[in-house]
């Protein structure tokens, strides 16, 4: 409050008042409401063009570009000093992963980090802008940067995203490559170019990522969710890798895995983040962080030292502890189908999808879930759209699993299941390829941090993967 009490914001909310409160934080909702991403756009663009002291003090030349699926073309501004925080979190999380595991010898080889790409303004040079990881590289220690990462940046900065992973494959086939931090879903892909080249060079046939980098003892993740993809990841590097989660956005960090493995995550409280809470169902008033309780949504409204006020950050989360603050993440506010009252969340279809690929042996790479309308013959339902890396021998089965397990945890669901009102889910198998292929033909650049919806009321993404999936047949 008291850095940025001069800008135009601090003017107009009195922030050096709220600063000498007795209660600041009771003050700061009080006259600080929340806001979209709207309530900043006007602003932003005048700091792009080089306006100062607007929603932080002096000038900001770092902008993220948001690629999250329910924020996609926001522009972020970062602010240096929120740069050097992200870079202090990152460390941290290196840190706190040595001291979990009492070993340094991830540190021993190289390290393999992916960023996004990133450019100078074309609209206001002078300023870079692009994703946030990108951002972050450049301001990420020299030593790290020279001794530690494996790829230089001639490559990691290649503007198409294939290319620069074939390239980032040749140049690290035959290094010692120990951690991993990239997103996982990206992971997948760049295992399978991993194999597939190793075995065209050598004539072999390796089957695991372990017989090309025997070291590799870490997967650092961020960006999408990694239960989606942990189960498949592993199997790919052949078993016996920790993974550890972070969670943040282009906005700033929130959590992190401060245990390998571990299923939730720890919320690190000196990020340059003020967090607040809202439930997600709004049955509640806006709250800090010491009134939150555990099993409950809460919608994240985060505060920044790059100047974002009362901003609601798009995501839902639960807490699981209190003593320390432990969180999962449940899903994006849009991430939810509701279509027919039945109310699934992204997490409570995550963790059926888990049940089902855990129960079948099945191995999933890529998922959609679409609704689907009722017809004179059938009920209305919800079509999940799978690119399987390794079909169920009875997709039937794997239908029942996540149908059970929907009406275990949720209760709008399992009301309309009992009900005769809604069909069971409907499963369609996808060609391989097929969710690339439609990033590729819906986003003017793949990125590492390019995503799929995992949700959407609407069918068109769901009827263009249909689509293309039959093209490749």
């Amino acid at each position: 409050m008291k850095r940025a009490a001069g800008t135009e914001w601090g003017k107009r909310y009195g922030f050096s008042e709220i600063a000498e409160a007795k209660d600041a934080r009771s003050m700061f909702r009080e006259r600080v409401p929340i806001h979209s991403y709207e309530a900043f756009r006007s602003d932003i663009e005048r700091i792009r063009k080089g306006e100062k002291d607007i929603i932080w003090p002096g000038s900001i030349q770092h902008f993220a570009v948001s690629s999250g699926t329910a924020s996609a073309g926001k522009i972020v501004p970062l602010s240096e000093e929120m740069l050097m925080i992200n870079r202090r979190f990152t460390l941290t999380v290196a840190l706190a992963y040595r001291e979990a595991i009492r070993s340094s010898k991830f540190f021993r080889g190289r390290l393999l980090s992916i960023p996004g790409r990133i450019e100078e303004d074309p609209l206001h040079p002078g300023s870079m802008i692009g994703e946030v990881s990108g951002l972050q590289f450049l301001f990420a220690p020299w030593l790290i940067k020279r001794l530690y990462q494996a790829v230089p940046e001639s490559i990691l900065f290649l503007p198409n995203w294939e290319e620069k992973l074939d390239a980032i494959v040749d140049h690290t086939l035959k290094m010692d490559i120990r951690a991993i931090a990239m997103v996982p879903s990206w992971g997948i892909v760049l295992f399978k170019k991993l194999l597939a080249r190793h075995n065209a060079l050598t004539g072999n046939q390796v089957t695991t990522v372990r017989e090309v980098w025997p070291n590799l003892s870490v997967f650092f993740s961020g960006g999408v969710a990694l239960s989606s993809y942990r189960d498949l990841l592993d199997q790919q590097v052949g078993g016996g890798m920790d993974f550890v989660e972070n969670y943040g956005a282009s906005e700033g960090y929130v959590s992190f895995q401060d245990s390998p493995n571990s299923t939730d995550m720890l919320v690190h409280l000196n990020s340059g983040v003020y967090l607040e809470f809202e439930p997600a169902d709004e049955s509640g008033p806006r709250i800090s962080i010491e009134e939150v309780q555990t099993g409950i949504r809460y919608r994240i409204i985060v505060s920044t030292c790059s100047g974002l006020w009362g901003y609601e950050l798009g995501d839902v989360i639960k807490f699981t502890s209190t003593d320390p603050f432990r969180i999962v993440v449940a899903g994006r506010t849009s991430e939810m189908l509701d279509k027919y009252g039945e109310a699934v969340f992204g997490d409570e279809a995550r963790a059926a999808l888990g049940k089902a690929t855990e129960a079948t042996g099945a191995r999933v790479s890529n998922f959609h879930v679409s609704p689907v309308m009722a017809t004179s013959t059938s009920l209305p339902g919800h079509e999940w759209l799978i690119e399987f890396e390794r079909e169920p021998d009875s997709v039937e089965a794997f239908s029942r699993i996540i149908d059970q397990h929907l009406q275990e945890v949720n209760r709008h669901y399992v009301i309309r299941r009992e009900a005769a009102a809604f069909d069971p889910p409907h499963i369609s198998v996808l060609h391989e390829g097929t969710f690339f292929e439609w990033l590729k033909r819906t986003k003017k650049k793949v990125s590492a941090q390019t995503k799929v919806p995992r949700m959407s009321e609407e069918r068109e993404i769901a009827d263009a993967l249909l689509s293309i999936s039959r093209s490749f047949t």
